[in-house]
């Protein structure tokens, strides 16, 4: 029996597999933008796509890990080993996740073929993230409610050379979902 490929696999679905890894603040927009991306690919594309996001995985497959700085280094770990396999399906995976260290990030890149993860930030500042905050997370984090909460008493490391940089304090979603998909465009990644 021979295994199926990943030629076959990009065959099949119309289309070759890729990692949209989204990072970037609580608030700065990754959920967001990912999910209207992931309707966009699917209605306008037909592609074949898997959006795993940080908050439905805290709650099933890593809900045993806290927030300190090893439990969000074993959060990504885990995420990045699913995302493995999602794209080795086949799928455009498209992740939302704080991921707030470079070495993690660098991680779950290396675990993708060259070329097929793209790291997408979602550059915002703290003090716009803070006024997007509907679950009141930062609030509760300045009151000291919510410790190693992520760009208030726990760092973030932005990305030195993600392949799509967007501000979405100045870019609204639509624009934000359109500049992904002409980078996938000019990647080869959808058609």
């Amino acid at each position: 029996m021979v295994p199926v490929t990943h030629a076959e696999r990009a065959l099949l679905n119309g289309h070759p597999p890729a990692v949209l890894w989204f990072t970037g603040l609580s608030g700065s927009g990754k959920s967001t933008v990912a999910s209207a991306l992931e309707y966009e690919l699917v209605q306008q594309y037909q592609a074949h796509t898997y959006l795993l996001d940080g908050d439905t995985v805290r709650t099933g497959l890593n809900k045993d890990l806290d927030f300190s700085d090893a439990g969000r280094k074993e959060n990504i770990r885990r995420i990045a080993e699913v995302t493995r396999l999602f794209y080795d399906a086949g799928l455009i995976v498209l992740t939302t996740f704080i991921s707030p260290f470079r070495s993690e990030r660098a991680l779950a890149r290396s675990l993708i073929p060259h070329g097929s993860f793209f790291e997408i930030y979602m550059s915002c500042p703290l003090a716009v993230c803070e006024t997007r905050d509907p679950k009141g997370l930062y609030v509760m984090a300045r009151r000291g409610l919510i410790p190693n909460f992520t760009g208030i008493d726990s760092p973030y490391e932005p990305p030195e050379a993600p392949e799509i940089s967007l501000d979405s304090a100045t870019l609204n979603k639509e624009q934000c979902v359109d500049a992904v998909i002409q980078y996938l465009h000019g990647k080869g990644t959808i058609k």
